[in-house]
């Protein structure tokens, strides 16, 4: 299954795209990275069937271990893509909400966009690490 992420804004030269770039290289399923400007731009059309999160501070805030669960809940049943929406400062539509397959927070707190596009690379670097098998330390 190819993990998409989708982000609105441009990282540009910084410390949260050295994290990006490093959690890149280390995630071994199929990745794409797509950035769009903050208004407009084209979202490329997914691979079907596909799965779409958006990470939204309304939404579900899981363990690595229940979050990798899901991952492999949706590539076991055949999904081909799944795609995480980070949106503009604003966040996202009701409409986009109430489409998404999923919404992610990573807590309450408010975190600034690039930040959040590096946790996530991290969340998704660690949830295919869990099921390779690698050992976890926080299990058990």
């Amino acid at each position: 299954m190819q993990l998409h992420v989708i982000a609105r804004g441009k990282i540009g030269r910084s410390p949260e795209a050295d994290l990006v770039a490093r959690y890149e290289k280390r995630i071994t399923w199929p990745l794409r990275l797509t950035e769009l400007p903050e208004s407009g731009g084209r979202v490329p059309d997914p691979q079907t069937p596909y799965r779409t999160v958006l990470l939204d501070e309304k939404g579900r805030q899981l363990g690595s271990e229940e979050f990798a669960a899901i991952l492999e809940k949706w590539r076991d049943n055949g999904i081909r893509e799944t795609r995480f929406f980070l949106g503009a400062a604003d966040g996202h539509s009701q409409a986009e909400r109430d489409e998404a397959d999923l919404l992610l927070a990573f807590g309450k707190a408010t975190w600034p966009h690039l930040l959040a596009r590096a946790m996530l690379m991290e969340q998704l670097f660690r949830a295919t690490s869990i099921l390779a098998g690698h050992p976890y330390h926080r299990a058990g």
